[in-house]
């Protein structure tokens, strides 16, 4: 049972990061309907600025310079990379197909830049908090609190803020949207500015649990974020962060019961459940519903 406890924290903690990379994922997709698979890779990017920036600065300097690295450079590639496609009328299997190369550029480039040697951030130290069997570290409880004040500003951005409702609305018809006056150009902006925000900070808040990176990290990562963000309903951030902590929960525990090697394969169980539950998947719903926002 202690170890079943243990696992369940640990789940927690997986569970922060997830909800921050699951909810951005799914703030993307859901305003522009483009499935980013370069999502992990920027995550990767961003551990890597945080990195470079912890070698001169204190780590919570170097934590919302990867945060603001993710929103800048989310935007730019949308900008000048998918938007030029969207606008020469590549539809939405098209678009998949150039975010995954936008990843692998990225990796590259990082691989290119850093080689493929480990990279640890600096430990924040802190006392250690024991429950039972459980022990939290200082970057545990970091992670945590990250995750919960960064859900909490997503709930009252998307509830009670003006810019929240205009989002909203260009996710459920951005023709209708624009067509009511709503800048629909500045809101995907915005839109893609936080959901990048949140992966740099997921990027940043994986380095420090695993300890040590690689340049393919972040893009190993990308599967439990997809069952996340499928698990949820895809461009719901409310079921992405339910999903975020079923999902973390769920790996954790199979691997204190089952073995670590069986962790990353929980979410492709929980992917192909859902899947199979919902048998139209997620992009047959979605192309059958919208395209591509531009």
């Amino acid at each position: 049972m202690g170890l079943i406890l243990a696992a369940v924290g640990f789940g927690v903690i997986t569970a922060s990061i997830l909800a921050l990379a699951g909810v951005g994922f799914t703030l993307q997709f859901g305003v522009t309907n483009v499935l980013n698979l370069a999502f992990g890779s920027t995550m990767t990017a961003a551990a890597f600025v945080a990195y470079v920036v912890s070698q001169s600065a204190p780590l919570v300097v170097a934590v919302a310079a990867g945060g603001a690295f993710g929103a800048v450079f989310s935007v730019l590639v949308n900008r000048f990379v998918f938007m030029p496609f969207i606008h020469r009328g590549t539809r939405l299997f098209g678009m998949i197909i150039v975010t995954l190369s936008m990843g692998l550029v990225v990796q590259y480039s990082l691989q290119a830049i850093f080689g493929a040697s480990f990279f640890s951030l600096p430990d924040i130290g802190g006392p250690t908090f024991h429950l039972g069997s459980f022990a939290i570290t200082g970057p545990q409880v970091g992670i945590l609190g990250l995750g919960l004040v960064a859900m909490a500003c997503v709930h009252v951005l998307l509830r009670y803020t003006t810019l929240g409702k205009a989002m909203r609305a260009t996710a459920t018809n951005s023709d209708l949207a624009r067509s009511c006056g709503i800048a629909t150009d500045r809101v995907i902006d915005v839109a893609w500015a936080i959901s990048g925000c949140l992966c740099g900070l997921a990027g940043v808040a994986l380095a420090l649990d695993v300890t040590a990176f690689t340049d393919t990290t972040g893009g190993d990562f990308l599967i439990p974020i997809i069952a996340v963000a499928v698990l949820g309903g895809v461009g719901q951030p409310y079921g992405a962060m339910l999903g975020a902590l079923v999902v973390g929960v769920a790996s954790e525990v199979a691997a204190a019961v089952i073995s670590p090697d069986y962790k990353d394969a929980v979410a492709f169980v929980i992917l192909i459940l859902v899947l199979l539950v919902r048998p139209q998947g997620i992009l047959a719903e979605v192309s059958g519903a919208k395209e591509v926002a531009s």
